[in-house]
């Protein structure tokens, strides 16, 4: 498991195409029968990805965390972006289809990730100080939520799982957007919550195709080229936003002070530099 620190606003506006890729883009998050996870000071979160393919995969322990299981202190959201897939949770077997949800809550001692149909499970995990129950949340029970417009090239569809509505955690918030064909942009009008951090994973970008993400703050603003399959670390007190040369899906996760939805604060476009 990869360990990452955290930068402030004065650093990372120094910082070349290279300097910013090593800090907050994860750039290899799926490898065949592994786990790959970066620990990211920022509210201490951890991210990465699992792609079981010949055998059954286990969350193991790792010493950086000086805990006695993996989730003996923490909570787990799990998103599939594959084909059907399998987690298995102290024994209970919960199968999931693609951009299906699981929190695993924390106490959980055994996850294992088994093949059915070559699925990739994106994982997000977060300190938990309660235990909130183990569910799955089908994509058709997400609530869907229609946002954007043609004309500003963002109309999207945004699938909320782990939330103050949805799936109850201690501190964890997932959920997924997908872009409407023909649309690019993602995350506009921009904003920060200094409150909470967030991580963004890209999915079903076509071959060939790419997105422009846009980080740092607001008056000093940084871009990462992302392909399929990539994430991204955003620091609290930085934007989040992208636009893609094709459409594409991506999954927001955030963990920090609070869980709401709502608690954005926003920059006018014409702010932007």
């Amino acid at each position: 498991m990869e360990i990452r620190h955290q930068h402030s606003p004065q650093e990372v506006a120094k910082m070349d195409s290279k300097a910013l890729r090593a800090s907050f883009l994860m750039e290899n998050v799926f490898e065949e029968d592994q786990i790959k996870l970066v620990y990211s000071h920022y509210d201490r979160v951890i991210i990465g990805g699992v792609m079981p393919r010949k055998s059954l995969v286990e969350l193991p322990n790792y010493d950086s965390l000086k805990a006695n299981y993996f989730l003996e202190r923490r909570e787990l959201g799990i998103i599939n972006v594959g084909g059907k897939g399998k987690v298995i949770v102290d024994e209970v077997a919960y199968e999931m289809d693609k951009l299906d949800c699981l929190y695993v809550g924390k106490g959980a001692k055994n996850i294992n990730f088994a093949n059915v149909a070559n699925p990739l499970f994106f994982l997000m995990s977060s300190p938990a100080h309660q235990t909130y129950p183990t569910c799955l949340m089908r994509q058709t029970e997400a609530s869907p939520a229609q946002m954007g417009a043609v004309e500003t090239a963002n109309q999207r569809t945004i699938y909320k799982y782990i939330h103050l509505d949805g799936i109850q955690s201690c501190q964890l918030v997932m959920g997924l957007t997908l872009l409407k064909t023909g649309n690019v942009w993602n995350t506009m009008s921009p904003h920060t919550h200094d409150r909470r951090m967030e991580a963004y994973f890209y999915f079903d970008i076509p071959e060939n195709q790419g997105v422009l993400h846009l980080m740092g703050e607001p008056q000093e603003t940084r871009h990462l080229w992302v392909n399929n399959h990539q994430a991204i670390i955003s620091p609290p007190w930085s934007i989040h936003s992208g636009c893609g040369t094709s459409s594409y899906g991506f999954i927001w996760g955030m963990a920090g002070e609070n869980q709401s939805f709502a608690d954005m604060d926003f920059v006018s476009v014409t702010h932007l530099k």
